[in-house]
């Protein structure tokens, strides 16, 4: 009978670490994808330097970047991604200035079927829009603005492959500040290794129509899954290089920070 017993507990400990692993693997791809039915709060940090005309100036930019999913019926979901900027500049733009608070809110919001295509493509298709909620007018830029966004992406294996695109074009706000007409491409590629790392690589370009000026930063990413008590989380950072940037702005290579909280369903 104890035999039995004992037998029966290590049946049931090995299937739920089997299906742990197998949650811990599922989490780890939903990450991956940007439209993904996953509620997670990332917090990434971002610092650059090399900023202005004497190269003196640093940036360190918070972005607090909650990603909620809404099952809208049976076929669809909508996906809300905000980006929240905390930023804390030191000479810059030019070497004695430095301002510290909240920069402006990109929200974007996402359709996205719940089942991917035949071919197995994921997608999302929906409006992105810029709130002008920098707490300093040297932390933003005072326009309202908005328009189209889109992400299409396909996980193979350990392999997603994926490419997020927006552009917002200004409508309102401060007459004396520039408009706003940019467009912000995200190619990225990411692999899930068996202990539930992921190394990522991506661009976060951006292309100004009013200064025609590129904005290249490449980054590359490593983040690992943990569980710590009951709160799961992925933790990691990386390193970024400025391939171009426009005048006066960031050089060289810049750092990365990242830590996210997954609240599965």
């Amino acid at each position: 009978m104890l035999i039995r017993v004992l037998l029966s507990l290590i049946l049931i400990l090995s299937l739920h670490t089997t299906l742990y692993a197998q949650n811990e693997e599922e989490l780890a791809k939903k990450l991956s994808n940007p439209v993904a039915s996953l509620i997670s709060v990332p917090i990434q940090a971002n610092y650059d330097e090399n900023i202005g005309p004497n190269e003196k100036g640093s940036v360190w930019r918070i972005n607090v970047q909650p990603v909620i999913p809404f099952s809208l019926n049976s076929e669809w979901n909508l996906i809300s991604r905000t980006i929240i900027p905390v930023i804390d500049q030191d000479d810059a733009p030019v070497v004695g200035m430095g301002e510290s608070g909240l920069g402006d809110i990109v929200q974007s919001l996402f359709f996205s079927p719940k089942k991917p295509t035949a071919g197995g493509l994921i997608w999302g298709l929906g409006p992105v829009v810029l709130l002008p909620t920098a707490s300093d007018d040297a932390l933003g830029g005072e326009k309202w603005g908005g328009g189209p966004t889109a992400v299409l992406l396909k996980q193979e294996g350990p392999w997603t492959f994926g490419l997020l695109v927006n552009h917002i074009e200004s409508f309102a706000g401060e007459d004396d500040r520039p408009d706003i007409s940019a467009s912000f491409m995200q190619p990225f590629v990411s692999y899930i290794t068996k202990t539930k790392t992921t190394l990522g690589l991506n661009t976060e370009s951006t292309y100004d129509w009013e200064s025609n000026q590129w904005t290249v930063p490449v980054n590359l990413t490593v983040n690992q899954m943990l569980k710590v008590g009951s709160q799961i989380i992925q933790v990691g950072g990386g390193v970024r290089y400025w391939a171009d940037s426009p005048e006066n702005g960031p050089e060289g290579w810049g750092y990365r920070l990242q830590l996210t909280f997954l609240f599965p369903k």
